[in-house]
């Protein structure tokens, strides 16, 4: 993963657009509405959701899954067409790059107790006005807070 990291960073510093890849873990509660997990990033401790660089040989579904469990620490279905996509800012040694993120929805079957990044991430299920609130990025932030809107009515009771 390390290397995809460096080649994005060898694009982005020659100007090109680089992407990554992000899962919105989400559940039913017991009413029937839909709840949204966020993760704390690792150095500013803001409230993201799971994502990180495209991994070689896997799709961006399969990418954003693994980041998921890796992150946030949950297993479970990510549908296959993407949710939507949003733009940040990432901040780099000198410098911050655009990013282009591609974002799927993964519907949480199972939360571990352990996971990979557990020591150094929180994680908390919001309802997703309630974590819109609390998403620094605009793009994202709309993202979350219209699922309500949006996917309410496909997505069935696990």
């Amino acid at each position: 993963m390390a290397a995809t990291k460096k080649k994005a960073v060898r694009k982005a510093k020659k100007g090109e657009r680089i992407r990554q890849v992000a899962a919105i873990p989400f559940r039913l509660n017991a009413h029937g509405d839909i709840e949204v997990m966020l993760v704390t990033s690792r150095t500013t401790r803001r409230f993201i959701v799971p994502k990180g660089w495209p991994m070689k040989g896997k799709s961006g579904r399969k990418a954003a899954t693994i980041e998921a469990q890796e992150e946030a620490g949950v297993l479970g279905k990510t549908l296959k067409e993407p949710a939507g996509t949003y733009t940040y800012w990432k901040r780099l040694t000198n410098r911050f790059v655009r990013v282009d993120v591609i974002v799927y929805l993964l519907e949480v079957t199972e939360e571990l107790a352990d996971w990979q990044e557990a020591k150094r991430r929180q994680r908390a299920w919001l309802a997703p006005a309630e974590a819109a609130m609390l998403i620094d990025e605009p793009d994202l932030s709309t993202l979350v807070n219209t699922l309500t809107i949006a996917r309410s009515a496909p997505i069935a009771p696990a």
